[in-house]
């Protein structure tokens, strides 16, 4: 490929009456003697960003396809200054986020300076939202600001924390009927198998609702529930307490439970968060979203290993956040970039 150069000129003017020397003006975009322009730029991010290749990778590419050399500091001085122009798309789907009536989230680790933090997400089918944070509970939640000012639906996968926050609470359905199908091949607990196949049964009629666009009946619903009460009352019948045998009671702390018990715990306090997509067609009835949001992150890691400095991986989160929801919206990712350097970002 070739590079198109640009030779920008602007003439001097003397003026004959007063004297006076005028100087035209250059573009607000041509800043240097000798500068790359924004395509170029953001043909760096976009395989930085969107393609995970590492910097001097980068340079190499382009060295091979366009025949120059970028050095990585120039691309980490466009990345933020990408970063700093995304400032309000970030705050305007932070807003759009908390109006949306479901939302899902999900961690996972992420590499900076070495150390283990953890890439927070929030998203929909139309927005993402990253973050990073060296912790994964309720500290990382409460600093990013959203799980306490939200009032919707959160879909997560059961991570302890999640619970504190007052917001109606769904849980990742696919988590846990993996759980059950291990279950039943290891524990042969027929109980597992029963509810497994209610979920995958509800789901079905849900579908339904959904793609006849007509409302789920409330018989139906309580006819689901008697089934579901009258399996976990076969789980506690598979599942007796330990006998309080002498032994026993000499062991300090409370007595270990088996894999096949603690799930079945699950589904008793958690009846009315693994049934939210029943009652409310809104809610997913999985946290699937989430968690394709977040596989890029260990795609990554693999590629291009550990965040050298804090805000390399903020800038990373911010501008990945940007092209996530581009993407889900059916925008080309290159535009997108090219209108973000030019401090005219796209916004939803």
């Amino acid at each position: 490929m070739q590079i198109i150069v640009t030779e920008h000129r602007c003439e001097i003017k003397k003026c004959p009456h007063c004297r006076n020397i005028n100087k035209a003006a250059f573009p607000d975009s041509v800043k240097y003697p000798v500068q790359y322009g924004p395509r170029l730029l953001a043909s760096a991010l976009y395989f930085r960003n969107y393609q995970l290749i590492p910097y001097n990778r980068i340079s190499d590419l382009f060295d091979d396809v366009y025949g120059i050399r970028i050095s990585p500091a120039t691309i980490k001085k466009a990345e933020n200054e990408c970063f700093n122009n995304l400032e309000h798309f970030e705050e305007a789907v932070m807003k759009q986020l908390l109006a949306s009536h479901s939302v899902h989230c999900d961690e996972t680790g992420m590499r900076v300076l070495g150390t283990r933090w953890w890439l927070h997400v929030v998203s929909t089918n139309r927005l993402t939202l990253y973050f990073p944070h060296p912790k994964r509970g309720a500290e990382a939640m409460d600093a990013r600001g959203f799980l306490p000012e939200y009032t919707g639906t959160v879909v997560h996968d059961g991570w302890g924390s999640y619970n504190k926050y007052e917001c109606e609470h769904a849980l990742c359905n696919a988590h846990l009927k993996r759980e059950l199908t291990g279950i039943e091949e290891n524990f042969e607990q027929q109980w597992a198998k029963e509810i497994n196949g209610l979920l995958s049964e509800v789901k079905k009629y849900t579908d339904e609702c959904k793609e006849m666009e007509i409302p789920i009946d409330p018989e139906k619903v309580r006819e689901f529930e008697e089934i579901y009460d009258a399996i976990i009352q076969e789980g506690i019948e598979e599942n007796p307490p330990p006998d309080n045998t002498e032994d026993q009671a000499k062991k300090r702390g409370k007595t270990a439970q088996t894999k096949a018990k603690n799930l079945l715990d699950r589904f008793i306090k958690y009846k009315k968060e693994i049934l939210r997509f029943l009652n409310d067609l809104r809610v997913p009835f999985d946290n699937n979203q989430a968690e394709r949001d977040i596989r890029m992150m260990k795609l990554q890691q693999k590629i291009s290993g550990t965040f050298r400095s804090i805000q390399g991986a903020v800038a990373f989160c911010r501008i990945r956040g940007y092209i996530s929801t581009i993407r889900k919206n059916d925008l080309n990712a290159m535009d997108a970039i090219l209108a973000a350097l030019n401090q005219a970002p796209l916004l939803f």
